[in-house]
C-alpha cells in the first residue's frame, strides 16, 4: 500500500508539473511570437504606403493615360521618379503595370535585368488590384528570382470617373527577415494560406506543406507566386488546426533527422499566431523534452517528500531549507527588480541624449549640404578658369596674328589714303573688319564659357554646345594633330538644360580625351547623338587614347581619384561634370569604346511640350 501511494503521488506531481512546465512554455513562445510578429510586421509593411504616393504622381498619370504610341516619350520621367522614390526610401523595388498586366514603368530599369516590358497578369496582386481592390501577397520576382511582398494599389483616373487605368506595386524585400529568421535557435516556421512554409529557421523545410496537397494546385501555385519553383517536395505532416492556443504534435520520422533540436521521438509545443495585415501564421516549436524532465524531478522530489513526512525529522529540515530558498529566491527577485529599473533609467536617459544629438547632427547635415553646394559651385567655376589658363597660350597665338595683320593693313591703308588711291583703302578697311569681328567671336566665347551665373535651363541646340566647346580647343586640336568625326547635326537634337554648364561639361571630357591620346599614333575624337531607351537624348563622346583598367573604371566617379600623373589633376572633374547633369535631369556615364579608347555618354533631357511653353 505504501508503495502504491508513493506510485499515485508521483503520477499527480509528474502531471501537475508537466502541466505547468506546458503552460510556461506556451508563455515564453507566445513571447517570442509577439517579437517575431512585431519584426516581421516592421518589415514588410514599412512600405505599404508607397503606393498611395505613386497614383499621385502626374508623370506616372500621363504615362497610363497616354496611348501606347506614346508612351515611350513618357516613360522615361516615370522611370526617374520611381527610382528617385526608391533611392530615398533605400531598397523597395516599384513599378507600375497597365491594365493588361504588362510593366511600363520601374525603378530597376538602369538594371539589365529589370522588369520593364514584363507580363505580370498571372500574379494575385494585380487579378485583385485590377478589379479595384488593395492586394497584398507573397510571390517571387521572375526577373531576379528574389522573393518578396508585394503591395498592389489600383490607380483611378479622376478624368475618366475615377476608372482603374493602371496598378501600383512595391515590392518589399525579405533579406533581412530572412537573415534574421534563420538565426532562431528554436525552429520556427511562416505558413501562408495555402499551407505552404515561406520561412523555416530550419531551411530544408522551406517551400514544404503542413500535409500533402495535390500536385496540379502546387504547380498552378508555383507558377502564379513563384516563379515556377517546385513546391511541395516535402510534407512536414503535422496538423496545427489548434496550434492558435497551443497543440502537441509528432514529426514524421523522415525529418526528425534533418534537424540536430529535432532528433528523436519526442513531442513538440506548436503555437501559432496571424499576422496582422497578412494571411501568414507564425509557427514556434518548442522541445517538450525539458518540461518531461522537470516533470519527473518534480515527481521524484514529490515522492521524496511524502516519505520526509513519515520520517519527522528529515521533513522539518527538509521544509526549512526549502524556506530558505524561497527567502534566497525571493530575495534575488527583488535585487533583481530593482537592477531592472536602474538600467531601464539609464537605457532612457541615454536614449533622450541619443535624440538630441541626433537633432543636432541633421541642423549639421543641412548646414554642410548648404556649404557643399556652394563649394560645388565653386569647383565648376575654378575649374573653367583652370581651363582658359591652359589654353591661354594657344588663344595668345590666335589672336595675336589677327592684330599684327590689322597693324600693317592699317599702315597701308594711311599710305594708300596719302596718294589717294580710296579703292585699296577700302578693301584694306574691309578685310581689318573681317579680322576684328573674327577677334571678337574668339573673345565673345571665352567670355561666355569663363561667366559665372547659376544655372538657366532653356532650349539648347546639342550641336552648337559641341562646337563651342571644340571651339576652345582649336589651337590644341590642330597642334596636336587629332581628327574629329562630329556626327551631330544641327537643329536636330535639341536638349532642355543650362548652355554654360552643358559646355563645361564637354570642355572638361574633350581635355580628359586629348590628355589620354598623347603618345598615341592616331589620335582620333569623336561625337555623336542618339536617342536613348528612357527618352533621353544620349550624346556620346569618344576618343582613341589609352581607355580604362578595370580599376580605373570602377572608381572613375569617385572625388579625387585620376589617373593623372600627381600635380596635373585633382580627380574632380568627372564628379563635377555628373553632378552638374544630374541636377538639371541628365547622366553621365563611362565605358570602353568600340575598338579601344574610352567612351562617355551624356544623357540630356529632351525638350518636352511644356518646356515650350515655358520659354514663350
Amino acid at each position: 500500500m505504501l508503495l502504491a501511494v508513493l506510485l499515485l503521488l508521483g503520477l499527480f506531481v509528474y502531471r501537475l508539473s508537466e502541466q505547468f512546465g506546458i503552460e510556461r512554455m506556451r508563455d515564453a513562445a507566445s513571447h517570442q511570437l509577439d517579437i517575431l510578429a512585431a519584426a516581421i510586421d516592421s518589415e514588410v509593411t514599412r512600405h505599404a504606403s508607397i503606393p498611395s504616393a505613386i497614383e499621385l504622381n502626374p508623370d506616372i498619370l500621363a504615362l497610363l493615360r497616354a496611348p501606347a504610341d506614346q508612351q515611350g516619350s513618357r516613360q522615361g520621367a516615370a522611370n526617374h521618379f520611381l527610382q528617385k522614390l526608391n533611392d530615398h526610401l533605400g531598397g523597395p523595388a516599384i513599378f507600375v503595370l497597365d491594365t493588361g498586366g504588362r510593366v511600363l514603368a520601374s525603378s530597376d530599369w538602369i538594371f539589365s535585368d529589370n522588369l520593364l516590358g514584363s507580363d505580370l497578369s498571372y500574379m494575385p496582386f494585380f487579378r485583385d488590384a485590377v478589379q479595384g481592390t488593395p492586394a497584398r501577397h507573397y510571390a517571387i520576382d521572375p526577373a531576379r528570382q528574389e522573393p518578396g511582398y508585394y503591395f498592389a494599389l489600383p490607380v483611378r483616373d479622376e478624368k475618366q470617373d475615377w476608372r482603374v487605368i493602371g496598378v501600383a506595386v512595391v515590392k518589399s524585400g525579405l533579406r533581412e527577415l530572412e537573415r534574421r529568421w534563420l538565426a532562431q535557435e528554436a525552429p520556427a516556421l511562416i505558413v501562408d494560406s495555402n499551407d505552404l512554409v515561406l520561412l523555416a529557421s530550419p531551411p530544408e523545410w522551406r517551400y514544404a506543406t503542413l500535409r500533402p496537397k495535390e500536385r496540379t494546385m502546387l504547380d498552378q501555385i508555383g507558377r502564379q507566386q513563384f516563379a515556377g519553383q517546385r513546391l511541395g517536395e516535402l510534407s512536414l505532416d503535422i496538423d496545427l488546426s489548434g496550434a492558435s492556443e497551443g497543440t502537441l504534435v509528432r514529426l514524421p520520422k523522415h525529418l526528425r533527422g534533418d534537424l540536430q533540436a529535432l532528433r528523436g521521438e519526442r513531442q513538440y509545443l506548436a503555437l501559432a499566431r496571424h499576422l496582422p495585415g497578412t494571411a501568414w501564421r507564425i509557427v514556434v516549436f518548442s522541445d517538450l523534452r525539458p518540461v518531461g524532465v522537470q516533470a519527473a524531478t518534480h515527481a521524484a522530489l514529490g515522492i521524496a517528500a511524502f516519505g520526509c513526512m513519515l520520517l519527522g525529522v528529515l521533513y522539518a529540515r527538509q521544509r526549512r531549507r526549502l524556506a530558505r530558498g524561497r527567502e534566497e529566491a525571493r530575495a534575488l527577485l527583488e535585487r533583481a527588480s530593482h537592477e531592472l529599473e536602474r538600467k531601464v533609467e539609464e537605457r532612457t536617459a541615454d536614449l533622450s541624449e541619443a535624440v538630441s544629438g541626433l537633432q543636432r547632427e541633421v541642423v549639421e547635415r543641412q548646414r554642410a549640404e548648404q556649404t557643399l553646394r556652394a563649394a560645388q559651385d565653386e569647383l565648376v567655376q575654378a575649374a573653367k578658369l583652370a581651363v582658359l589658363g591652359q589654353m591661354a597660350t594657344g588663344i595668345t597665338h590666335e589672336l595675336s596674328q589677327p592684330l599684327g595683320a590689322i597693324r600693317a593693313l592699317a599702315a597701308n591703308a594711311v599710305e594708300f589714303m596719302r596718294r589717294g588711291d580710296m579703292a585699296t583703302t577700302e578693301k584694306n578697311m574691309a578685310i581689318v573688319e573681317q579680322l576684328i569681328e573674327q577677334m571678337g567671336s574668339i573673345i565673345g566665347q571665352l567670355k561666355t564659357f569663363a561667366r559665372k551665373s547659376p544655372a538657366v535651363y532653356s532650349a539648347v541646340d546639342v550641336a552648337q554646345a559641341v562646337e563651342g566647346a571644340l571651339f576652345l580647343f582649336d589651337v590644341r586640336l590642330k597642334r596636336e594633330n587629332v581628327t574629329v568625326d562630329r556626327h551631330v547635326e544641327h537643329g536636330v537634337w535639341i536638349a532642355w538644360c543650362d548652355r554654360n554648364r552643358l559646355q563645361q561639361v564637354l570642355v572638361n571630357l574633350i581635355g580628359n580625351a586629348l590628355d589620354a591620346m598623347q603618345g598615341e599614333a592616331v589620335r582620333r575624337l569623336g561625337f555623336s547623338v542618339d536617342k536613348a531607351s528612357s527618352g533621353q537624348l544620349a550624346l556620346a563622346v569618344t576618343d582613341s587614347g589609352c581607355g580604362f583598367t578595370e580599376e580605373a573604371l570602377a572608381h572613375l566617379f569617385e572625388p579625387f581619384f585620376t589617373t593623372k600623373q600627381p600635380g596635373e589633376g585633382l580627380g574632380l572633374g568627372l564628379t563635377i561634370s555628373r553632378d552638374i547633369l544630374r541636377d538639371f535631369g541628365g547622366d553621365l556615364l563611362a565605358g570602353p569604346a568600340p575598338g579601344g579608347g574610352a567612351r562617355f555618354v551624356v544623357l540630356l533631357p529632351p525638350l518636352l511640350a511644356e518646356h515650350r511653353k515655358q520659354t514663350t
